[in-house]
């Protein structure tokens, strides 16, 4: 099958579909893990005593080692279908995937230790480190996609040995700090409407609350990011005639600065459609969440993030890694994948295991389907 699909698809091909599949994989887990990760924010502003912090863990503590998954699957396809950026982003995001593994280290451990004491300041510790783990990764996953708009520090010698010449405090800088507060503001919002969806109407009616004042205010925070990558961020480019097909070879290109990420992308009226969709469904959430239609204001919610990705992928097109310190270093689509013959036995793999996937995880939420009710929380011991 992967010989097959490999003789069907040319290199270009295969490069743009692998392209379309990370993305596809991006909104999985942004959509998945990241109504958990904003719940999980939301555990102590919602909950007013132990039983209905609990009742807002149980919404999600059954399923999230599931939507983990789609982070494993990224990180795997990005190692073996761009090997250039995993080493790039991995070596040069460092400190910054650390803190976000740490985060997510964290949180099973307060999911299993917070209830094995009845002590009032010791759940608030372990609750404080479910919004931890909850607020850091969304944080740092917006200032990670706002940082490949101003470019990364790095640079390849003659033989595409890396060198990245920046750290931590040097990705936090003000335009991705407004990115991340757009990745926050969308997942905690994301949390809210799967907390107003799975909990018991006592809380649910307060998270509805919530959205609707929170949908509003990541659609300006959006807007306002929107304004600045187009008015204040100078575009990447690749200068004389595209090779789609050639070496995965970044040294091999002319690539300069100029003009905006919008003019730039062959996808930048893409990128536009995207971002309305982002806006219209971040402004229908909240009016579908004071109609008590709880799960239209989850399904909006999740067209939210998904438009939020996809605008930020067409608008860099066909850019992956841009680097601030030679352009013609920046990673693309066309020169840092792996071989045709990779490609292709991935696609393959993807076709076969995909599916399954999906439909393990239908089953998971729909044997899950149903609220969590303050009656059978307060039923369980709190200690166990």
């Amino acid at each position: 099958m992967g010989a097959a699909l490999h003789a069907f698809f040319d290199y270009p091909t295969l490069r743009a579909i692998w392209w379309l599949l990370m993305g596809v994989v991006l909104i999985g887990f942004a959509i998945t893990d990241g109504f958990d990760l904003g719940a999980g924010a939301l555990v102590r502003v919602l909950g007013r005593d132990d039983d209905e912090r609990r009742t807002i863990i149980e919404t999600f503590e059954p399923v999230w080692e599931g939507n983990q998954v789609w982070f494993i699957l990224g990180g795997g396809a990005v190692f073996a279908a761009w090997p250039l950026l995993y080493a790039a982003s991995f070596s040069g995001f460092y400190f910054a995937i650390l803190l976000v593994l740490l985060a997510l280290i964290v949180r099973p451990v307060a999911l299993n230790f917070r209830n094995k004491h009845d002590d009032p300041r010791w759940k608030a510790a372990w609750d404080g480190l479910l919004a931890f783990s909850g607020v850091v990764p969304s944080l740092i996953f917006g200032v990670a996609i706002g940082n490949l708009f101003l470019g990364v520090p790095l640079r390849y010698d003659d033989t595409l040995r890396m060198t990245y010449e920046g750290g931590l405090v040097g990705l936090l800088r003000p335009f991705p700090l407004l990115v991340g507060l757009v990745s926050l503001a969308m997942l905690v919002v994301h949390g809210a409407t799967w907390i107003a969806l799975k909990a018991d109407e006592v809380i649910a009616a307060r998270a509805r609350a919530l959205a609707a004042k929170l949908a509003p205010l990541y659609a300006l925070l959006y807007i306002g990011a929107g304004l600045w990558l187009l008015y204040g961020i100078t575009g990447f480019r690749i200068d004389g005639r595209v090779v789609t097909d050639g070496p995965s070879n970044p040294l091999l290109k002319q690539a300069s600065t100029g003009g905006t990420w919008l003019a730039n992308s062959v996808l930048g009226t893409w990128a536009c459609v995207a971002a309305a969709v982002a806006i219209v469904a971040a402004l229908a959430t909240p009016l579908l969440a004071r109609r008590g239609a709880a799960l239209a204001a989850f399904v909006t919610s999740s067209l939210m993030i998904a438009g939020t990705v996809l605008s930020a992928g067409f608008a860099l097109f066909p850019f992956l890694m841009p680097s601030s310190l030679d352009p013609r270093m920046s990673l693309t689509v066309w020169d840092a994948s792996s071989s045709q013959f990779t490609l292709g036995l991935m696609l393959a793999m993807t076709l076969l295991f995909l599916p399954i996937v999906i439909a393990y995880t239908s089953w998971v939420f729909h044997v899950m389907r149903g609220r969590v009710s303050l009656e059978h929380v307060r039923r369980t011991p709190s200690s166990y």
